[in-house]
């Protein structure tokens, strides 16, 4: 059995993350997997960090302030070791109970994204229509062809996250991006449970941050190796319509017409000609652009504070 890390961001959980913790380890040792379980704590001002240092077995990261889930979830694997990586919530809508089914449909499909849908959902009627219109503009716009890519309970193989830095709100996307690599996707309908503790961490900002994200997701997906297809394609096209009204603007002068009365040809001219340049210059920019971006490390949006290896100590008490 390949080994497993659970990577679960937590954000002012202090009542949900001692029995989240219980969970995942029942169903782990049920399953005999060999396992981790990682807790990153994304700024909590409440007792989560105090009652996280005191669970066993657990790797316990905490960042230095509220970065976002999506930089909490990345560090989180990053610190990951095992072959397959779950990530869930730390608000227990998400059940550890499902792990298997996640783990045994990867398997069997020779998938390396299996993603959770919360088909039966246990939300608020607001949360619900907002999470659905977000998951109809998905689909035309990155066209993932997953029901509930913002569905956290998801499982990946590790060579997923190789070569991947998550920033702004991209966890909703990652099934997306990794479409876009080549990786293959699939999904299962999984339990949702309703919320028992704490509040909801979603709201407005994050829907927008959200669908911001995934115009740059979709630009990333068409024009991420060559952006000189869309800046360049788009400043010849101005060059022409700014060639075209240089002919104008030639014809009036040669049949004799007053240009202090037709100043509006020469002006065209001058602005298409002008705005297609600087967007074809813009495109061969970009284009040198991202290849320093493909050949250098990216340096991290986040910076940790501190690592509790707990599991580590277990092991060697063993």
């Amino acid at each position: 059995m390949k080994g497993i890390s659970v990577v679960v961001p937590v954000f002012n959980e202090e009542g949900n993350v001692r029995e989240l913790h219980r969970e995942i380890v029942e169903v782990c040792e049920k399953e005999n997997y060999n396992y981790e379980i990682i807790f990153v704590d994304d700024g909590s001002s409440d007792g989560t960090s105090r009652i996280c240092k005191e669970l066993r077995p657990l790797k316990y990261i905490r960042m230095r302030k509220n970065f976002g889930q999506t930089a909490a979830m990345d560090a989180g694997i990053k610190a990951s070791q095992y072959d397959y990586i779950v990530t869930m919530d730390g608000d227990r809508q998400n059940d550890p109970a499902d792990i298997p089914r996640l783990v045994q449909y990867l398997e069997e499909n020779d998938l390396d994204v299996v993603s959770g849908w919360r088909k039966h959902r246990k939300d608020s009627p607001m949360k619900k229509f907002t999470s659905r219109g977000a998951n109809f503009l998905r689909g035309i716009i990155v066209k993932d062809n997953i029901h509930d890519s913002g569905c956290s309970l998801k499982i990946y193989r590790g060579e997923c996250f190789d070569h991947i830095n998550l920033y702004g709100e991209m966890h909703r996307f990652i099934p997306a991006l990794l479409k876009i690599k080549g990786f293959t996707v699939g999904e299962i309908v999984v339990n949702h449970r309703p919320r028992t503790s704490g509040v909801t961490k979603y709201n407005w900002k994050r829907t927008i941050k959200g669908f911001v994200d995934m115009i740059a997701l979709w630009f990333w997906g068409k024009f991420s190796s060559r952006p000189l297809h869309i800046f360049g394609a788009t400043g010849i096209a101005f060059l022409f319509i700014g060639f075209l009204c240089g002919l104008w603007s030639l014809g009036l002068f040669l049949s004799g017409a007053k240009m202090s009365n037709n100043i509006m040809p020469p002006l065209l001219t001058i602005f298409f000609m002008v705005i297609g340049l600087m967007m074809f210059v813009f495109g061969l920019m970009s284009d040198i652009m991202l290849k320093t971006y493909h050949g250098l490390g990216i340096d991290s949006t986040y910076n940790i504070k501190e690592v509790v290896d707990n599991q580590k100590e277990e092991t060697e008490c063993k």
